[in-house]
């Protein structure tokens, strides 16, 4: 398993892979391969519950998720999200919130989404407590509202060097790493060479220090992906094909055979 460490020290000598998942049977796959980080994040809202956003998405949810994906993969670093609420109110709720993640799902670290007083805050408090946190800046999906939208973050000058000055203030409250969102390569890019902890893009450019994606974006199992996702299989199709062959044969009788029955 990787350490916090060993994730730390591949800042500016080796890309850093983290991937979404938020089963047991997929955790399991991935544990078989390099990938550094898995994280269960709060987008199980809209990849595995079909909703319209991540707003709806509870603790417990969050908790179940992440012990499946425990059980999975046991000898992999895990990031759980910290959930719409669970971190806005206020820095002991938040300790409180993550220490219940950590304490009941076995995983490494919390991820929160924001660079407010609250969550500065909170991510003081929850590096001391020993609890390690990533950053989450650009696009925030809890903000969603506030954003109008899901929006590229940025593009013009003052927000620009908000995104900067945020950057700086989550890893100075003790952040080990940060995940920019739908950024501009070149201000992501910037970003990175700016802090000493590594940085995870995600429609952020190839600047940032690793990259993740939403597994089921990248296996080809969710329709209607963003333009940043890269689909390195079509198992929609797969699946298609396996259902469509299983309903043939059991149409047919070819199945079961004699060698699928006692």
């Amino acid at each position: 398993m990787e350490t916090l460490a060993k994730l730390q020290a591949k800042k500016n000598q080796e890309k850093i892979t983290m991937l979404t998942v938020y089963s047991a049977a997929l955790a399991a796959v991935f544990n078989k391969t390099a990938v550094e980080i898995l994280l269960v994040g709060d987008s199980l809202g809209t990849v595995f519950q079909g909703r319209e956003n991540t707003l709806s998405v509870t603790l417990d949810e969050m908790i179940y998720h992440a012990q499946a994906v425990r059980r999975g993969a046991p000898d992999k670093f895990i990031a759980v999200d910290l959930p719409f609420m669970s971190s806005q109110v206020s820095a002991e709720k938040t300790l409180l919130n993550a220490g219940q993640i950590i304490k009941q799902t076995g995983a490494n670290a919390v991820k929160l989404e924001g660079a407010d007083k609250v969550t500065l805050e909170s991510v003081r408090r929850l590096t001391a407590a020993g609890i390690p946190v990533i950053g989450h800046l650009g696009f925030t999906p809890q903000s969603v509202h506030i954003l109008s939208g899901y929006k590229v973050q940025g593009r013009d000058a003052a927000a620009a060097k908000k995104l900067k000055t945020d950057a700086k203030l989550l890893e100075k409250a003790g952040a080990f790493m940060l995940v920019l969102e739908m950024a501009p390569a070149k201000l992501a890019g910037a970003i990175t060479r700016a802090l000493k902890i590594p940085t995870i893009g995600i429609g952020a450019g190839a600047g940032c220090d690793g990259q993740v994606l939403v597994c089921d974006d990248m296996l080809g199992l969710y329709p209607g992906a963003p333009r940043f996702v890269k689909r390195y299989a079509e198992l929609d199709q797969t699946i298609t094909q396996a259902v469509e062959k299983y309903i043939a044969e059991v149409k047919r009788g070819k199945f079961p055979d004699t060698a699928h029955s006692f």
